[in-house]
C-alpha cells in the first residue's frame, strides 16, 4: 500500500460550512475559536474561501484579509489553505445562497477527532449507510415539549 493510500486511510470525516454574514459585517469574533480547533487537532482546514455577493448578484470570491476592518489579519494563518476539493461549482453553488450584500465564509474541514474510528470502521468493512445534522432549534422544540409532557409525580 502506497504512503499516499495509507494518509487517505487514516482520514477522518470530511464536512462543509457555508456561513452566511448578512450586509457582509463580520465582527471576527468566532476566529479566534476556528484557530483554536484547528491548534487542538479537532478539525483541520481544508478549504477555506470567502464568497460576497454584491446587490447586482454577481459572486465574487475575497481574498482572506481584514475581514472585520480592526487592522489585523484575521485568518492570515489561514492563507492559501486549499486542497483543490473544493471547485468553481460549490463556490457558485454556494454562491446562490447568499442574498445580494451578503457575504459568506466556505469551509471544508477533517473531523480529526474522528479519524481513529472512522480509519477503525473501514478497515471493517462499515458503510455509512445515513449521515446529517439535527438543527439546534428542532432539539431545543423536542426538549421543550419532553418536559411538557413529563411526569410530575
Amino acid at each position: 500500500m502506497s504512503t499516499e493510500n495509507q494518509d487517505l486511510d487514516e482520514l477522518g470525516p470530511i464536512d462543509y460550512l457555508v456561513i452566511s454574514f448578512p450586509g457582509s459585517r463580520l465582527t471576527g469574533e468566532g476566529m479566534p475559536l476556528l484557530v483554536d480547533l484547528v491548534d487542538r487537532g479537532i478539525i483541520r482546514i481544508l478549504d477555506l474561501t470567502f464568497l460576497r455577493k454584491d446587490t447586482d448578484g454577481t459572486v465574487l470570491v475575497v481574498e482572506v484579509a481584514d475581514l472585520d476592518g480592526d487592522g489585523q489579519l484575521d485568518l492570515a494563518v489561514f492563507e492559501g489553505a486549499s486542497s483543490g476539493l473544493l471547485g468553481d461549482d460549490d463556490v457558485a453553488e454556494a454562491g446562490s445562497l447568499l442574498d445580494p450584500g451578503n457575504s459568506a465564509l466556505v469551509l471544508l474541514y477533517e473531523n480529526r477527532w474522528a479519524a481513529p474510528l472512522a480509519a477503525a470502521l473501514r478497515r471493517a468493512d462499515a458503510r455509512m449507510l445515513a449521515g446529517g445534522r439535527v438543527p439546534l432549534q428542532d432539539v431545543i422544540e423536542d426538549l421543550d415539549a419532553i418536559e411538557g409532557t413529563g411526569s410530575t409525580g
